[in-house]
């Protein structure tokens, strides 16, 4: 289970305020702090199998590495996610091809597997963007702070991606919260139920 905080940033500048903040910097782990470029593609079948049923899948470049990502069972509250989610190693070869064969050892992956059928998967939208990421301890939790800036590319149009996101890895959802709430308060930021995806499929329908 994937449970994190996400939250709108108004602008560039406050990204970067973000990253550069007392706050952050007095919790995070020096080691942990990186810059990572991302790029990301999302599948679906043509009429929209994945979607419908609350599921998706991407294909993503985290700097030099790439991963498969299967997502299913999401909710969104004032800006609190929880869903289900895989991760397997992948290859670039699998941003121009279908990645599905990739989730066949798994139980839930076979519950793609059955859902598709033999619909092939095609690309959906793109993403490109920075992220900055660290981990840190705060209360008595382990999560990832991520400032995301970039953009959703569709063949309708483009949004920019500038958002915050705070990753539970151990510990108490309610520490996620707290932290969110106090960078909301200083930075004026707003609570996002979207994720990228959803932001992406809006500018298609």
């Amino acid at each position: 289970m994937e449970l994190e905080m996400k939250y709108a940033v108004p602008d560039k500048a406050t990204c970067d305020a973000i990253w550069e903040d007392d706050l952050i910097k007095n919790f995070a782990d020096p080691s942990s702090m990186e810059k990572l470029v991302m790029k990301a593609v999302y599948f679906d079948t043509e009429d929209g199998k994945l979607a419908n049923n609350n599921m998706a899948v991407r294909v993503r470049y985290e700097g030099d590495s790439v991963f498969a990502t299967l997502k299913w069972n999401g909710n969104a509250a004032n800006g609190f996610h929880e869903r289900e989610e895989i991760n397997v190693p992948a290859s670039e070869i699998h941003f121009f091809t279908s990645p599905k064969d990739l989730f066949r050892e798994s139980e839930d992956g076979k519950v793609l597997l059955d859902l598709i059928g033999d619909d092939p998967l095609i690309n959906l939208l793109e993403m490109r963007y920075l992220r900055s990421r660290c981990r840190l301890a705060y209360g008595a939790s382990i999560m990832e702070l991520a400032i995301d800036t970039g953009s959703i590319i569709t063949d309708k149009g483009e949004v920019p991606i500038m958002e915050l996101e705070i990753e539970l890895y151990a510990g108490d959802p309610k520490d996620i919260r707290t932290l969110g709430k106090r960078l909301q308060k200083k930075y004026h930021l707003v609570p996002e139920d979207r994720s990228k995806l959803a932001r992406g499929l809006a500018i298609l329908r």
